[in-house]
């Protein structure tokens, strides 16, 4: 299988920054890790092999980047307002250095946004936030209002409330969506949600589903058995629907 290492000085971060690449054709999927995750996690944990038939038949390339979650949303040292400036330079890389090189590397037209559990909450935002740039969207075990506690998850701005987190929580802008040119790339994206039937999230992505079908957007949401919030669940999860 072919796989390639790539990092760099990220302008937008103003540090180091670093990526996988696996496969060497096909549909590119832009994947993000989960809670304060690595680039290197979705091969250590054996997501990638779950792959492997799709990958060296040339059929998807993962794009694996890294996450800045300690150091922006998850970051508690700080006040809630710097977190969300650090997520938006975030989002900025993204947009400006990591896509373009996915372009660079395949010109293959079709774009999946993919994550696991936290990693489901950035490709679902930055999917529907900027949904000219994908195709598809495969969101498993998500978690898509971070200002809202639940279970043993705190609200991760401490009850801080601002115009940023409305636009960064899909829970809230999607209902309040009514911009025709942005609302028609959303429901030209393909999206598909999993969550376990006794996920604290499940309420989550309920919502979310909600939303998607107010604003006509087709969707598809699997439930499955028991919490499953774990790899091996996501090993299965993403043989049947990435």
């Amino acid at each position: 299988m072919h796989r390639e290492h790539h990092g760099w000085f990220s302008p937008s971060l103003q540090r180091d920054m670093e990526l996988l690449i696996f496969g060497h054709a096909g549909a590119r999927v832009l994947v993000f890790p989960t809670r304060r995750g690595r680039f290197y996690d979705y091969e250590n944990w054996g997501l990638v092999g779950a792959l492997a038939e799709k990958l060296e038949n040339g059929w998807l390339q993962l794009f694996c980047v890294d996450s800045i979650d300690a150091e922006s949303l998850y970051c508690r040292r700080i006040p809630p307002q710097e977190r969300l400036s650090r997520h938006i330079r975030y989002e900025e890389y993204i947009l400006r250095e990591v896509l373009p090189l996915t372009r660079q590397k395949n010109s293959q037209p079709f774009m999946i946004a993919h994550g696991c559990s936290f990693g489901a909450f950035h490709a679902v935002n930055i999917a529907l936030r900027h949904p000219q740039w994908f195709s598809k969207v495969v969101a498993l075990s998500g978690r898509y209002d971070l200002s809202a506690s639940v279970a043993e998850f705190r609200d991760l701005f401490e009850g801080y409330y601002d115009q940023t987190i409305y636009f960064h929580t899909p829970n809230h802008y999607l209902p309040n969506l009514e911009e025709a040119p942005l609302l028609s790339d959303v429901r030209r994206l393909e999206l598909v949600l999993t969550v376990g039937q006794e996920d604290p999230f499940l309420s989550s992505n309920l919502q979310l589903s909600q939303a998607l079908q107010a604003k006509q957007v087709f969707h598809q949401l699997h439930f499955w058995e028991g919490r499953a919030h774990q790899v091996m669940d996501w090993q299965k999860m993403i043989q049947l629907y990435l």
